[in-house]
């Protein structure tokens, strides 16, 4: 917790319980389906909810806003994001069912009730529509869009026009590139928001949908 404080003070109490279950939780069922590294599960608040966490210093979803975060792995970034804004609704999808269960029994076990999975293929998503796809180092950007924009409501409700959010690393000027001509994107290197090393190589990319 005291790596998220700095940056969200205003927590109510309940969140910060939220978070701090987080830990427990992952460590108990990442134990007996790996969707975080074991090398890596001392960093997770680091290294995957604070990183989640980076869309919300981009935009403040607002309540009614409907996310889908696609390939969600071990839920991130949509947990941290609806212990964040709790008014919102989001879809955790993956193709990996087991993946899923671990997003399942740690929504359940922090209480979230804004959650909802879909074991799913992006592209066999034909029923729904959200104000905005977020994903974290999933396939490239030309690819995401190509996948999302089917899935992307018209009608805006955010101050930011409804779109893709993705947390890249690497060369993401080169992704960008790979995008059709005349698309409105946005890379924001998240030091703007954090000052954690880790964060150094990474950045945010946004995609008007």
């Amino acid at each position: 917790m005291e790596i998220i404080l700095p940056y969200f003070s205003d927590l109510t109490d309940n969140q910060k319980k939220q978070f701090e279950a987080l830990y427990p939780l992952y460590l108990e069922w990442n134990q007996q389906i790996n969707v975080i590294s074991r090398k890596d599960i001392e960093n997770l608040y680091l290294h995957h909810v604070l990183h989640s966490l980076a869309i919300a210093r981009f935009i403040q979803f607002k309540d009614g806003s409907q996310i889908v975060d696609l390939g969600t792995g071990g839920g991130f970034p949509g947990i941290p994001l609806a212990i964040l804004f709790p008014e919102c609704q989001f879809l955790l999808v993956d193709s990996i069912g087991k993946k899923l269960k671990v997003v399942e029994e740690v929504a359940a076990g922090i209480g979230l009730t804004n959650v909802k999975t879909r074991h799913s293929r992006v592209e066999d998503i034909k029923d729904l529509k959200f104000d905005f796809v977020i994903t974290r180092a999933v396939a490239t950007i030309d690819k995401l869009l190509m996948w999302s924009r089917k899935i992307i409501k018209t009608k805006h409700i955010n101050a930011i026009p409804n779109g893709i959010i993705a947390l890249k690393g690497g060369d993401i000027r080169s992704e960008i590139k790979l995008l059709p001509r005349g698309e409105y994107s946005e890379i924001t290197p998240l030091t703007k928001y954090f000052k954690e090393a880790y964060f150094e190589e990474k950045a945010l990319v946004y995609i008007q949908g």
